[in-house]
């Protein structure tokens, strides 16, 4: 029927405009596939600026000067007149134990030291009188041998005596703890009628710490690869968790020769040194043990080449990366030890020229938290792509096209 005809010539025809439309837009999204991606980017000027190295470690506060108190003999505390944070002055007394004990020990000494004198005179005067009468014939040499013996063990053993005394006395005299210095109670651990262990060999009960709060430090654990960096007399800055609002200034005068290791043989090992930092301000209202972060600025130059450290990034070249696939491809068979290679990775900037990138190889010098010396490859005035990480560290290639945002607004001051 025509009706039917015109119906279905009607449909013909939408099918196939809507086919040519389906093969132009495969057509389209394929060579639009084909077009270089355009990658988006920030940028900055290289400009010439002053750049201090910085070395960040954290730590905790200490006095500078410091002595830990614990008695050399044992016994109950009788007298302690002191408390935690006071003042003292060097040779005031801290605490006294109960000395009974010891003064009998010294009455006894002191007895045997007289048994002994007594002893020894005797001997001697019997000695004496064997002696002249020797020289008169009157007495055999074996008999002024045992007198003169005699006499020898009586000596030996006053001397003993005497020893034994001048013990007992210092053990008694040790009861009584005195200052060593000018300080402050830091730390106080014992309380009155508590017993404390002691001897002259070993450490005994650690009963208080006397400190000089006027003079503190900050100490600090600073990496293997770091602490070759600084030097004696480097400027720290150090903020103390206690006080945000407020910096203090350090000096470098103590850095660690042997390696605090941690986790020794596990895949947590750290290797540390410590660097002892004096805080410049005297009488700082500091405590032991505040939370403190320093930087410990390691160098500084002026007038410098620099870029934002993050432009900076690593990329090995073709020809290398071929001669690697080259060299994997004709490696040894399995189980057999493959051959070392050394990374020919570098370290480069991207450019922007006529909305390009171009990487240029590098040579970096020292940094601070923002920008890295740059000692060549750049001059003053490039543009360098200065975000986003990602485009720098993966994306960016020689010839890559980018679109630039709007460069972020930054005054540089540049060094005089």
């Amino acid at each position: 029927m025509p009706g039917n005809n015109k119906k279905s010539k009607k449909k013909a025809l939408i099918f196939s405009g809507l086919g040519l439309l389906v093969i132009v837009l495969v057509v389209l999204v394929v060579l639009g596939s084909k077009k270089d991606p355009v990658i988006t980017v920030q940028t900055e000027k290289v400009a010439r600026r002053s750049i201090t190295q910085v070395v960040t470690a954290t730590g905790k506060i200490f006095p500078e000067v410091q002595v830990i108190i614990t008695p050399e003999v044992s016994g109950e505390v009788i007298q302690l007149p002191v408390k935690e944070g006071q003042r003292v002055k060097k040779g005031q007394l801290l605490m006294s134990i109960k000395p009974d004990f010891y003064k009998a020990i010294r009455d006894q000494a002191a007895a045997g030291l007289a048994s002994s004198r007594a002893s020894l005179s005797r001997t001697q005067s019997d000695f004496k009188r064997v002696k002249d009468l020797f020289a008169k014939g009157l007495v055999s040499e074996a008999e002024l041998e045992i007198s003169r013996s005699q006499f020898e063990v009586n000596k030996a053993q006053n001397e003993q005596a005497e020893a034994s005394l001048n013990q007992a006395n210092e053990n008694l005299r040790k009861t009584t703890i005195y200052s060593p210095m000018d300080g402050t109670v830091s730390q106080l651990k014992v309380e009155l009628g508590e017993r404390v262990l002691g001897t002259s060999q070993f450490q005994g009960t650690t009963v208080m710490t006397i400190a000089d709060l006027s003079r503190m430090e900050a100490r600090v654990d600073v990496g293997e690869n770091d602490v070759v960096l600084i030097s004696l007399s480097d400027t720290a800055r150090i903020d103390i968790d206690a006080f945000p609002d407020r910096k203090f200034d350090g000096v470098v005068y103590e850095i660690a020769n042997t390696a605090k290791t941690k986790g020794l043989g596990t895949q947590e090992e750290v290797t540390n040194f410590e660097v002892r930092i004096r805080i410049v301000e005297k009488d700082a209202p500091l405590r032991p043990g505040m939370s403190m972060t320093s930087k410990i600025e390691t160098e500084t130059k002026q007038n410098v080449i620099a870029v934002p450290i993050q432009s900076v990034t690593t990329r090995t070249p073709k020809e290398e990366k071929e001669k690697e696939k080259e060299q994997a491809e004709g490696e040894a068979s399995p189980g057999q030890e493959k051959p070392k290679r050394e990374s020919k990775a570098k370290e480069v900037v991207f450019v922007v020229e006529n909305g390009v990138a171009k990487m240029v190889t590098v040579k970096r010098g020292i940094a601070d938290e923002s920008h890295a010396e740059i000692l060549e490859g750049l001059e003053e005035g490039k543009e360098v792509v200065s975000g986003s990480f990602k485009a720098i560290s993966r994306e960016l290639e020689e010839g890559s096209k980018l679109k630039v945002e709007k460069a972020k607004a930054k005054t540089v001051t540049e060094a005089k």
